[in-house]
């Protein structure tokens, strides 16, 4: 009789950063009614997904952002040809709700809203290194350095804006859309965007790369991308 991948697996595992929960738990149902394979995404700060995986930790699957996946192909902890680009996500921008809005419209208002703010909440993730590199090219860098709190791992910057901790926040927008107690202004304006790509790969310690090698044709399917969309993010 034929094996099937749904006979030899029940569970796959996987780690991702935090900025992909949400829409990998979606997806991850969704897999679930196609095929009856249940996959587990654990999602941590991006920084300690990608520690974990290198320290050989068993995970079948790992979602990151593209460069990170990069440097686990390289080093051997993710199968090369396996790398699957998932999604691309723009950052926004949001103040704690009943605050007052600054005008982000375009590249000058949005630099003259950074320079007001008292505080600016940035991510460890992708895009609070490409904001650092935003603020360089504006030759404010060193005007807005005491101004800045990075977020810990696996903490919303949305949370920050809420609580009062800092005025003005950057992070993904599917990271901003379901925190309370703030307001999303919306993305940054054209000239100064920030877009991470999100991929996925297999991870050299999986017992079952055929199961994951489906898993991510699943992720990468026309079926998967109205998902995505819903959660503020487009199909890579």
């Amino acid at each position: 009789m034929q094996t099937t991948i749904t006979d030899m697996t029940t569970r796959i595992a996987g780690i991702s950063s935090m900025a992909t929960r949400q829409v990998l738990a979606d997806l991850a149902d969704a897999y679930l009614q196609r095929s009856g394979i249940e996959v587990d995404f654990e999602s941590v700060g991006g920084v300690d997904a990608a520690r974990r995986v290198q320290a050989g930790e068993a995970f079948d699957v790992v979602v990151l952002a593209a460069d990170a996946i990069d440097r686990l192909v390289a080093s051997g902890h993710v199968v090369a040809d396996s790398r699957s680009d998932l999604v691309r996500s723009g950052v926004a921008v949001a103040v704690r709700e009943g605050c007052a809005r600054p005008d982000i419209g375009s590249e000058g208002a949005l630099r003259s809203a950074v320079l007001s703010a008292r505080t600016l909440g940035h991510s460890t993730g992708p895009s609070g290194t490409e904001l650092m590199r935003l603020f360089a090219r504006w030759g404010i860098a060193d005007s807005v350095r005491d101004r800045l709190v990075q977020a810990s791992p696996g903490v919303p910057v949305g949370k920050l804006v809420a609580d009062g901790q800092v005025e003005l926040g950057f992070q993904q927008a599917s990271e901003m859309m379901n925190v309370p107690g703030i307001a999303v202004l919306g993305p940054m304006p054209p000239g100064c965007e920030i877009v991470t790509t999100f991929s996925a790969g297999l991870c050299a310690t999986s017992a079952q790369p055929q199961a994951v090698r489906a898993l991510l044709d699943f992720l990468l399917s026309p079926a998967a991308a109205d998902i995505k969309r819903r959660h503020g993010m487009e199909p890579a």
